[in-house]
């Protein structure tokens, strides 16, 4: 039976965003930590790029030491698909959600699309100390959502009268788009670019951000699932619950709305700012799961499902399909059942989760062995091949095998799916690595 210990939070500050590309600049505002002046002796004493560094453990995450391990397959593999070689790599530290995304901590993302999108619709904005022009928070935030003015102001964001239910004036989802610009590091790292501006290497996009809650019914035919597209991510009952419906594309928007919001936060308070949360690559997902168990099959070790009591250690599919014998007949709770040895839980079912990882049958052979990855940032008019993104863990609809720490398997970025979610990582310097706070 699932085993709910207090799920994590996360503090909710009205701190502004701005949607930069986050380039570390490293000559400017620079302050050695005893001060600004230093002294004029015609010595060496070195300058620290920013006053202050202080980030306490990030909410929600636990450490994920660095170490070593055999990737790939710990048994026999049954469907012989031979995708997946056994090779020893090795992995540096970082920190990663102990839980999947739920509902709660999504929602916080889309009521930000939400809230700054009708402030600028209302006015709310003033001009920022760099010139240009800002969300006032002060005032996005004093938005009275039911009042009739309101929905007068921003009736951008509103259904036309003809989408209209009983003429109730609601939210149009697809209104809600979170502007994306980001920087690729890849392709500015090319030799033939030495000497390309920066503006090249920059990527603009716009991306809907509310999840598809229609995917409960488009994904299983000849099945009533409609309770859960009306409610799995409206209703407060499943708060907790991971959120599904979103998209590769989404999920890593969900990253970069992160990473802004902490370090424009950062930025306030004159402290350096952070790396960036991302999905995980394969492999730090894969040593993840294992948590520190190199060649056992499932995250708890295996090899089997069940405790000595016959408890199922996962909500998966069961047997022949007696879904409900686990404790969930859908999702559960994303603290749901015991974490693995890093503290990390439902790496094995539930749902399963999207990586930064491009899928490719052959990957293992000549990836590197030191923090192996393969990436492709995949446009609107690649063919399907390149779009596929590694998902990993099983979910609550799958059989066994699925479950195990090395079965691979993927899904196209640009679609959604009731049963697949995501987790977050970052990147911390490693002198907190090292300290492991």
């Amino acid at each position: 039976m699932p085993i709910p210990p207090k799920l994590k939070t996360m503090k909710n500050t009205t701190s502004v965003l701005i949607a930069v590309v986050a380039i570390p600049i490293l000559f400017s505002c620079s302050k050695s930590n005893k001060g600004s002046v230093l002294p004029n002796d015609g010595q060496l004493h070195g300058v620290s790029p920013a006053s202050k560094w202080v980030l306490p453990k990030p909410p929600g995450m636990v450490f994920i030491p660095s170490g070593t391990f055999h990737m790939g397959p710990s048994d026999e593999d049954i469907n012989y698909a031979y995708t997946a070689k056994n090779k020893q790599v090795s992995i540096s530290g970082f920190w990663m959600d102990a839980t999947e995304i739920t509902n709660n901590e999504y929602r916080q993302f889309t009521n930000w699309v939400r809230d700054s999108i009708a402030a600028k619709e209302m006015g709310f904005v003033k001009q920022g100390k760099d010139g240009n022009e800002q969300i006032d928070w002060k005032k996005a935030t004093t938005i009275k959502w039911g009042d009739k003015a309101t929905l007068e102001k921003i009736d951008k964001l509103i259904f036309t009268p003809d989408n209209r239910i009983f003429n109730k004036k609601e939210l149009d989802p697809s209104k809600l788009v979170f502007h994306s610009e980001t920087f690729d590091y890849k392709e500015a790292a090319r030799r033939e670019n030495a000497g390309v501006q920066r503006s090249k290497f920059i990527v603009k996009k716009d991306i809907v951000c509310y999840p598809d809650s229609l995917c409960w019914v488009r994904d299983f035919s000849y099945s009533y699932n409609e309770p859960m597209a009306k409610k799995y991510y409206s209703h407060p009952a499943f708060g907790n619950y991971p959120v599904v419906g979103v998209t590769w594309k989404q999920a890593t928007a969900f990253c970069e709305w992160r990473t802004h919001y902490l370090n424009s936060f950062l930025d306030s308070k004159k402290r350096a700012t952070e790396s960036d949360f991302r999905l995980p690559t394969e492999a730090q997902w894969e040593y993840a799961a294992r948590g520190g168990r190199s060649q056992s099959p499932y995250p708890w070790g295996g090899p089997y499902l069940r405790n000595k009591k016959g408890c199922l250690l996962a909500n998966f599919k069961p047997g022949r399909g007696n879904y409900p014998e686990d404790g969930g007949f859908y999702t559960v709770r994303a603290d749901a059942y015991w974490p693995n040895d890093f503290g990390l839980y439902n790496m094995a079912g539930n749902v399963a989760e999207w990586t930064s990882s491009l899928y490719y049958e052959g990957g293992y052979n000549f990836q590197h062995d030191m923090n192996p990855d393969i990436r492709w940032n995949a446009k609107d008019f690649d063919p399907p091949r390149m779009k596929r993104k590694v998902t990993r863990g099983g979910s609550w609809k799958d059989v066994g095998y699925f479950l195990q720490t090395s079965t691979r398997n993927y899904e196209y970025q640009d679609t959604s799916k009731s049963y697949i979610g995501f987790r977050c990582v970052i990147d911390l310097p490693p002198a907190m690595k090292q300290r492991g706070k």
